[in-house]
This record gives C-alpha cells, sequence and structure tokens, in this order.
C-alpha cells in the first residue's frame, strides 16, 4: 500500500450548515457548534478523525451564524504553523460576487484560490455536521491506489431511512454507476435488501477534477451543492468515482467495534445519539485513549457528589449518565442523562433521560425526563417538565418523538 505524503492533502470541513431540522439549538449557532457527548461541538468529531489521520491542513468554511463555531475552532484547535500544521477558519467573505454561499459547491468554489495556493496532491472535502469516528488513511490509500477522481464514503443504512441521504449505485467492484439526493424510492443494495447505500458527505478529489468541476458548475443556474449537482454532472461525464465502504473499517484501539457514523439532523436523532452514549457498551466509543477526542477543556474542578440521605430521598448521584467536570449533584439524581460542564442538580430533584448543557442549573423538587436543556437555563424549583407532554407543548418546542427543548435564555415560570 503507497504512503501518502499527508502533508500535500488539504482538508476542507464544510461547518456553513443552518441545521434547520435541529432547531431550537441551532437558533443561536451553526449546527457543527451544537454541544454533543458532555464536553464536544460536533465539529469537533470531523477535526478529530483528520487530525488524529495525519491530516493537519484544514480550512474550515462557515457561514450561518459562525461567532460560537469560530470562537471555539480559535480556542480549541491551535495547531502547529511552524511546521505546516493549522485548523483555519474561513468565513464567506463575497470572493465571487456580491452573494453569500449558495449551496456546499459553491461554498468551495468561493474560496479555490485559498485551497489552491497550498497545491495539493489530494483534497479530502468533508461534512462537519456528523457524529463518528473514522480513520481516513485506508480511504486516502484507497483512492490513492486506483488512481480515482472521486472517492466517496458511504455507509449502508435500512432503506426506511434512505430518503434522508444521497444514495450510490454501485457495481461489483465499487464503482459508482449512479446517484441520487434524497430520492423518494431508494434503490436497494442488491447483496443487501432492506438497505441502501448512503454517501456520508466526505469525498476525496483528485485537484483538478475538484476545480474543473466546480468551474463548470459556477457557469450553471444550479443548486451549487455537491450532492445534487456536481456529483451527478461527473458521472454523467465519465469521472472515475468509486465508493469507500465505511462499514468495513475501523480505528486503532477500537477493531472490533463495528463502525458509528450518525447524522444528527433533527432532535429526535441528536438525543438518540445521546442516549447512545451512556449505554454499557456504548457503539461510539469516547474513551478510546488510542483515538484520543480532543477539544477545549477548561479549567474547572472535577464533579462533585454530596449528601448521602436516602431516607429523605436527599442524595446527589448518577446512575448510567456521562457527568463532566465542574458539576455538582447536590442531593439531587440524575439516570440515563448526560450532564456537560458546570451543571447543579440540587436536593430532591430528579433528572432522566436528558441533556443539560453547559451551566443548567435545576432547583430543588424539580422532575425532568426526556428533555434537552441549553447552556445556561435556569428551571425554577419544584418544575416538572416530560410528565405532561400536552400541557408542556403549550410551553416548550417538543419533537415529533416526544423530546424537549428548552433553548437558551428561556424563561420558565415557577410552579
Amino acid at each position: 500500500m503507497k504512503i501518502l505524503q499527508h502533508r500535500d492533502v488539504l482538508s476542507i470541513v464544510l461547518a456553513g450548515g443552518m441545521g434547520e431540522r435541529l432547531y431550537p439549538l441551532t437558533r443561536d449557532r451553526a449546527k457543527p457548534a451544537v454541544p454533543f457527548g458532555g464536553r464536544y461541538r460536533i465539529v469537533d468529531f470531523v477535526l478529530n478523525n483528520l487530525v488524529n489521520s495525519g491530516l493537519m491542513k484544514i480550512k474550515v468554511l462557515t457561514q450561518f451564524k459562525s461567532n460560537s463555531l469560530i470562537g471555539h475552532l480559535i480556542r480549541a484547535w491551535r495547531l502547529n504553523p511552524e511546521i505546516g500544521q493549522f485548523v483555519d477558519p474561513v468565513p464567506a467573505q463575497m470572493r465571487r460576487g456580491p452573494h453569500w454561499f449558495r449551496g456546499t459547491a459553491d461554498a468551495v468554489y468561493q474560496n479555490l484560490d485559498l485551497i489552491f495556493d497550498e497545491e495539493p496532491t489530494q483534497v479530502c472535502v468533508f461534512g462537519g455536521d456528523h457524529v463518528y469516528v473514522m480513520d481516513v488513511n485506508p480511504m486516502l490509500a484507497f483512492h490513492e491506489d486506483g488512481g480515482h477522481d472521486l472517492t466517496i464514503a458511504a455507509f449502508p443504512v435500512p432503506v426506511s431511512d434512505a430518503a434522508r441521504f444521497g444514495i450510490l449505485e454501485v457495481d461489483e467492484r465499487g464503482r459508482i454507476t449512479g446517484f441520487e439526493e434524497k430520492p423518494k424510492e431508494p434503490r436497494e443494495i442488491p447483496s443487501a435488501p432492506g438497505f441502501a447505500l448512503a454517501s456520508m458527505g466526505n469525498y476525496i478529489f483528485r485537484p483538478k477534477v475538484l476545480r474543473e468541476a466546480l468551474e463548470n458548475d459556477a457557469l450553471q443556474d444550479t443548486s451549487h451543492d455537491f450532492g445534487r449537482t456536481i456529483i451527478p454532472a461527473l458521472l454523467a461525464g465519465g469521472t472515475s468515482a468509486w465508493a469507500y465502504d465505511f462499514s468495513a473499517s475501523s480505528v486503532p484501539g477500537d477493531e472490533d467495534l463495528a463502525p458509528y457514523w450518525r447524522d444528527i439532523g433533527t432532535v429526535d436523532s441528536y438525543w438518540e445519539a445521546s442516549m447512545d452514549l451512556i449505554s454499557v457498551s456504548p457503539p461510539l466509543n469516547l474513551y478510546n485513549a488510542k483515538w484520543a477526542l480532543k477539544t477545549l477543556s477548561p479549567h474547572l474542578p472535577p464533579a462533585k457528589f454530596v449528601f448521602a440521605d436516602p431516607a429523605s430521598n436527599r442524595t446527589g448521584v448518577a446512575t448510567d449518565s456521562m457527568v463532566a467536570d465542574g458539576c455538582i449533584l447536590s442531593g439531587g439524581t440524575a439516570h440515563r442523562s448526560i450532564l456537560f460542564p458546570r451543571v447543579r442538580i440540587n436536593s430532591y430533584s430528579r433528572v432522566e433521560e436528558s441533556v443539560l448543557m453547559d451551566g443548567v442549573d435545576v432547583g430543588r423538587h424539580a422532575r425532568l425526563r426526556k428533555v434537552i436543556v441549553d447552556k445556561g437555563v435556569q428551571i425554577p424549583p419544584g418544575t416538572q417538565i416530560g410528565f405532561d407532554l400536552e400541557s408542556d407543548r403549550r410551553q416548550f418546542h417538543i419533537s415529533e418523538g416526544g423530546v424537549i427543548v428548552l433553548p437558551k435564555g428561556v424563561k420558565i415560570p415557577p410552579p
């Protein structure tokens, strides 16, 4: 297997999406900036995948409500520019006319000069809004060894879910013969009935192919999107495009764990992926020392659990949960929940199947079930949320699956 010179590979992370289906978590931030997993942002997963794979030249293209995202990138992702390592946030700059990015392809097209100033041998274009772990090296080797113009990471998904993705058709060798973005009737994988082959939105391009495709697309009246226009146009023109089977991959230290990839594009999928993390044997391993997941690490004291008075139900305890630094469970209980830094759960309160983001304070005698609470929200004493959905629906945002979201700044009246 040929070893690529990673210093000559440039990675582009598409991180400008609005994430409308994840509202209200995206009311004040771009989807890649949404907190996830107790201490991370969604964008941290693709960045860790690239950096852990030795890909240290990264441009992150931002646009929608990008302040939170850019601040995180600057603080959490400082590499070593003296030896050619960087994670550069690139805001929309109207470099090609008086308009913002008009699609994922246009975002890259508007920054072609920045990209090709690096003179890359290969260009990775990866989405910034999925949760997964991936060693990119096997995909790079597959792309380079095969002399492909384009390689797309693909993952089998149930046909019932396939309408949310771009669906690939491949021959027996893995060459892509067809592509359809979000089809109403997805085509099944012949060898795996009930499943369709979804594009993960991760592409590796030969630089010349990428440039020509983007320049041609810019002249057309299209949606300027990789899935809707670039990929179909390349296939129609006979480009050598191949699917990389992510389902057969692994990362060092987790060779026996099935690959995990989730597009947490809705409140329900965000909540389900969060609950995956707290299972006894989680499908996404955050504890793999050989594939460490980096992020911004604030200087906080350890979590604290105080009061042990079960007779009066005043016990600070967490079960089947993840509890970050700086949390205080002061006589309150968390069960099957994720607590971000500096959460406080006060006496006689109980939180179940919930996600509490940074700085949330749960007052005494409060009860929460299946609730996502955004940063800094104060839960008044005695509040009960998640036990009467009809009543909750009159006050709060509730997903189709019954997950309640309390956005930043919400004022909850005392009961």
